[in-house]
């Protein structure tokens, strides 16, 4: 799937001596790379408990400590003595679009192109349809079969709907494929960072290669919004959706956002039309009228509570350039990929700076026990099938001595077989 490093038997032996020079090495490199860090400050930015290092911002962002706050505004205030005057007074109903640019300006959207509201999965399925209906007469979706699997699903009900038919191609063979039978392709739906080995996809040359046979691109930003810079505008992509809890730390069930190109926006057809999509919402019409904008793509009543909650989230970005955020990112997973190797481990994310998200997927047999026993230890991250331990690197809260930390506790927890502890075969329901 991607360039890894060697893949070594980590016996006991190698585990003792690399354990020994992470700590004896690492530290004070982390230590100097924390003290010349642009972006140490930011850390204050978020609420962290003690004595966890949390590399699974990949899967749910931490707390950013503004979020509280607005919270008990938005239950207390806006809720309880507002009531439905909120809906103007507190202006709920523009927190779609006006939550939507505060996005856009992470992912390189100008203001008017993306809205959020509805869950990741009403995102795809939409995004799906209004890609097809984009392009009549071509019946083809192309996806990734390593996709995350919702998108595949949705990809597969929406096609069934549509009378349209999914093709499942690797990223690898997605060029080829386009050059040969591209006149049938509608749509590339693709992740733009693999949910499980972290490689970063060529999002500006699949789109363009999807472009010269006529075809869109929509891209699922779930793994890459937040993390660096995506530039949807200047790459001239077709489509995009994204999560807010992940990297942009939005909460548990956060709502998800989708991006519509300027030039789709007026013929952009969703499947859900709701009556916040409506031209005239308030004229309570029978009949369906599109609103002119990227409002066009908003369905039903948003989860006001959760989108607050996300709106104050995004705060943690502010005066926080995206190039810095990347340049961290890098230099974090450069750290722990240096670790992961000194302890004999392999790794299935891409060395190339140009190929890396900001994630390390790292291969162990026993990945669940492993990873039961490393947040028994105050590390946390998860775990994805077969056999990949996966950490995700926010660079606006973690440290590079957290990184070297992290793979101290998995070296100890390697030498001292701790792992093999019976009460680590057992499996949590989300892992």
């Amino acid at each position: 799937m991607s360039d890894s490093l060697p893949n070594t038997a980590a016996d006991d032996a190698s585990v003792r001596l690399s354990n020994g020079r992470l700590a004896a090495g690492r530290v004070a490199e982390a230590a100097e790379l924390d003290a010349a860090d642009p972006l140490a400050h930011v850390r204050e930015r978020f609420l962290l408990p003690a004595g966890v290092i949390y590399l699974d911002g990949n899967s749910l962002g931490a707390l950013p400590a503004a979020v509280p706050e607005a919270l008990n505004d938005a239950v207390h205030r806006q809720w309880g003595t507002d009531l439905i005057r909120s809906w103007n007074a507190n202006d709920w109903w523009g927190a779609p679009a006006r939550i939507g640019d505060r996005i856009g300006a992470l992912i390189g959207a100008a203001p008017g192109r993306v809205v959020c509201g509805d869950s990741t999965s009403v995102q795809i399925f939409n995004a799906i349809a209004g890609a097809l209906r984009l392009r009549p007469g071509r019946t083809v979706v192309l996806a990734d079969p390593d996709s995350f699997p919702t998108d595949l699903y949705l990809a597969d009900s929406m096609a069934g709907l549509l009378g349209a038919r999914v093709r499942r191609v690797p990223v690898g063979e997605l060029a080829e494929v386009l050059r040969a039978d591209g006149d049938t392709v509608a749509v590339i739906a693709y992740n733009h960072v693999d949910y499980r080995s972290g490689e970063l996809r060529d999002l500006p040359g699949l789109t363009a290669a999807a472009h010269a046979v006529g075809a869109l691109a929509l891209w699922d930003l779930c793994h890459s919004a937040g993390a660096f810079p995506i530039d949807l505008d200047a790459h001239d992509v077709d489509l995009a959706v994204g999560c807010g809890y992940k990297y942009l730390s939005g909460g548990p069930g956060a709502p998800a956002f989708v991006y519509v190109a300027e030039r789709h926006i007026a013929d952009f057809a969703p499947a859900l039309t709701g009556w916040h999509g409506h031209a005239n919402p308030f004229g309570m019409e029978p009949g369906y009228a599109p609103a002119p904008g990227i409002e066009r793509a908003r369905i039903g009543t948003p989860p006001l509570l959760s989108m607050l909650a996300l709106e104050a989230a995004l705060g943690a970005y502010d005066d926080v350039p995206m190039t810095a955020v990347r340049a961290k990112g890098l230099a974090l997973t450069d750290l722990f990929i240096t670790c992961v190797t000194d302890l004999g481990l392999e790794t299935l994310t891409p060395l190339e700076h140009a190929r890396r998200g900001s994630q390390v997927a790292v291969r162990h047999p026993e990945a669940h026990a492993v990873m039961a026993a490393l947040i028994d230890r105050g590390v946390i991250g998860d775990v994805r099938p077969p056999d990949v331990l996966r950490f995700g690197f926010n660079p606006l809260y973690i440290g590079h001595a957290d990184v070297v930390e992290a793979a101290r506790v998995l070296g100890d927890i390697l030498e001292t077989g701790a792992y093999k502890d019976a009460r680590y075969a057992v499996r949590a329901t989300v892992t």
